[in-house]
């Protein structure tokens, strides 16, 4: 049932992945955790001696940045499919943008992200307004021809994949003080909405966890001590946590699955 977007994984994963051994400079871990308000202003607080406001977040309204991505699919959903019955390599295509405001001049992120358990690949490119228009309405890149961007048009044709839920939220992103790679974000009212654009005229968004702010860890090589110490004090758990699914489950009722649980292996 899930052959082509499994077959679409395996050659994503052989074309960016077959000359290195290790996790490259697109690659690194992630950690998702569910934190309570509550627990989110302890570990906000607790990250503070080592960490700082990224660039983005300080020059955000109230230090929240805008993040809207329109996820890709296919006609019966075989990548939500796949993703619900736990299978370990996954690729996910979407677009994405950080300014509803400026629609017309703002440039758009096309991205094509590999998960392999807690190993993610993500390879991305910003491209002008005008392509991503052209795009959605014929397919095709009219004069664009980077392998990121050639990828996302061969598979959407080969898979058909097609726009299938928009995902939007507030982050507030940390980095360093020091030398790392290490960066830490919160992701405030998750919401989703049944669209095919990434600027709908009219658009009906549904809250995913009106209570919940998303913790994400990401690291390249390994957590720092001070930061495991933390997630064991205050009790935090991995949680599977894919906006995509949950919030295709929110905006699409029609959409079933067993128990409604994600199998994670």
């Amino acid at each position: 049932m899930f052959a082509s977007i499994q077959n679409a994984a395996q050659n994503f994963q052989h074309d960016w992945l077959s000359s290195v051994s290790t996790v490259d400079e697109d690659s690194r871990f992630e950690l998702k955790y569910r934190l309570t308000y509550f627990q989110y202003l302890k570990v906000r607080n607790a990250i503070r001696p080592y960490m700082v406001p990224d660039a983005y977040t300080q020059r955000a309204l109230a230090n929240r940045y805008l993040v809207r991505s329109l996820y890709f699919d296919t006609s019966d959903y075989r990548a939500y499919e796949q993703k619900m019955s736990g299978d370990c390599d996954r690729v996910k295509f979407r677009l994405r943008t950080y300014d509803i405001e400026s629609a017309a001049t703002n440039p758009i992120r096309v991205e094509l992200k590999l998960r392999q358990g807690n190993l993610m690949v993500k390879k991305s490119v910003f491209v002008p307004t005008e392509e991503y228009q052209h795009f959605m309405e014929h397919r095709h890149w009219k004069d664009l021809q980077d392998p990121i961007t050639t990828e996302f048009e061969r598979q959407s044709l080969t898979q058909g994949l097609i726009p299938v839920i928009l995902v939007e939220y507030d982050r507030e992103g940390y980095q360093t003080k020091f030398k790392s790679d290490l960066r830490i974000t919160f992701d405030h009212r998750v919401r989703s909405a049944h669209a095919r654009t990434l600027f709908p005229a009219h658009v009906f968004f549904q809250m995913l966890m009106p209570r919940s702010v998303v913790l994400e860890i990401k690291f390249k090589d390994s957590l720092p001590l001070w930061l495991g110490r933390l997630v064991r004090e205050q009790g935090l758990k991995v949680i599977a946590n894919s906006k995509y699914t949950q919030g295709l489950q929110i905006a699409r009722h029609d959409l079933y699955h067993p128990e409604q649980v994600i199998l994670v292996r």
